[in-house]
């Protein structure tokens, strides 16, 4: 079985978000997947399969299946495209989230995805002890949004993951208003994915674009994910729907004998 690692939402590898991509023939057992996506210890391993004119695609971390996953999306839809069929300018994936379309324009991997829809809760202690500084705002969609008063705030975090694992929500997303050419910074923690921080998390700006463009007044978002490999993405807001585009970088290629 043939396996890519794949820097998502940059140009270059060792920056972005790595997804391991394995492209098959038919499905495996749920358990041997989940064995795979243990064994590359990534914090996103997808499994695509074409079905019809549509390919079907899963996303495992180490800790468990997930319903959406925007940097393993972007990762799968830059293998299809570059090593499978050459020709291919847009990809239809059947997801546990519904079906997910990924456009190639030019450099850029476009997706569109589903917003989660946010509410907002009131900030308490255990957020504060659990990021290590006091959030001025949090909201909750399938995951947890903690908005930070500065951006420094963002990129000097250190949170306690056991804590974190107390907090309601999937994952937890810090943001802050951005910087220069970027219109919020962010970082992601997922420990109850057994993924300490996600560097790049295209799921979690399905979170992050909706609240920022309501608050700034835009539809455009351009956002850095502020981990120490980095990423940029280069998002719209649609209502209902987000815009994630991104770069791709392939760092290797593999087979894998299961």
């Amino acid at each position: 079985m043939k396996q890519y690692v794949v820097d998502a939402f940059t140009d270059k590898v060792f920056a972005g978000n790595p997804a391991a991509v394995c492209v098959m023939d038919k499905w495996l057992e749920d358990g041997t997947m989940q064995s795979i996506a243990m064994e590359n210890s990534l914090s996103e391993t997808a499994f695509v399969v074409k079905e019809g004119s549509h390919w079907h695609l899963r996303w495992f971390t180490p800790g468990g299946e997930i319903d959406l996953c925007g940097h393993a999306t972007l990762a799968t839809a830059f293998v299809l495209m570059n090593f499978v069929d050459c020709d291919m300018q847009e990809v239809h994936f059947d997801t546990l989230s519904g079906e997910l379309i990924v456009y190639r324009r030019q450099e850029l991997y476009e997706m569109d995805f589903p917003a989660y829809s946010l509410k907002q809760v009131p900030v308490t202690d255990e957020m504060a002890a659990a990021i290590g500084a006091r959030p001025v705002e949090a909201w909750i969609g399938r995951d947890l949004l903690c908005v930070m008063e500065r951006a420094e705030q963002v990129r000097q975090a250190n949170p306690d993951q056991e804590r974190v694992r107390g907090l309601d929500g999937l994952l937890l997303h810090l943001t802050a208003a951005g910087e220069g050419a970027y219109d919020c910074v962010s970082r992601t923690f997922a420990p109850k994915c057994s993924v300490a921080e996600d560097p790049v998390c295209g799921s979690g700006h399905c979170h992050i674009v909706p609240y920022w463009s309501e608050r700034l007044g835009k539809s455009t978002i351009t956002a850095y994910q502020a981990s120490r490999r980095g990423g940029t993405l280069y998002c719209e807001f649609m209502g209902k729907r987000v815009r994630l585009a991104g770069k791709a970088a392939l760092f290797a290629e593999a087979e894998i004998f299961v």
